[in-house]
């Protein structure tokens, strides 16, 4: 059974930077696309960035430069690794992972979010 647990979140004031940790289980991160969204009070989930089994990645233009996606392969974590944070990035963030599956398939798994607030 494929399990996400994100952690890392918390309130920083801004300019500040937070570490977000998705542990995955179940499944080999690297062998999958690996995602962060994030959802704000109010709005749509956002997708924030993107990093896929070849390592290559995609942000949102409001992160680029500021955040960073990466994997620990032999730990089987994903982190988001937020910089220079503004107000405008809280929001609940979360990890989500598509599974591979046969025929070209892919399964989406999420974990239970973690809540980042930037406020002085």
């Amino acid at each position: 059974q494929v399990q996400l647990a994100e952690s890392g979140g918390g309130l920083v004031q801004p300019g500040g930077s937070l570490r977000l940790s998705c542990v995955v289980s179940g499944t080999i991160l690297s062998q999958n696309t690996m995602n962060w969204y994030r959802q704000a009070p109010g709005k749509e989930r956002e997708l924030v960035a993107t990093m896929t089994k070849i390592g290559a990645r995609n942000y949102t233009d409001s992160v680029k430069g500021r955040f960073t996606i990466s994997r620990d392969n032999p730990k089987n974590i994903g982190y988001l690794q937020m910089n220079s944070l503004k107000p405008d990035d809280t929001a609940v963030y979360y990890c989500n992972l598509l599974v591979s599956r046969p025929l070209g398939k892919r399964d989406p798994y999420w974990g239970q979010g973690t809540q980042v607030t930037v406020s002085s």
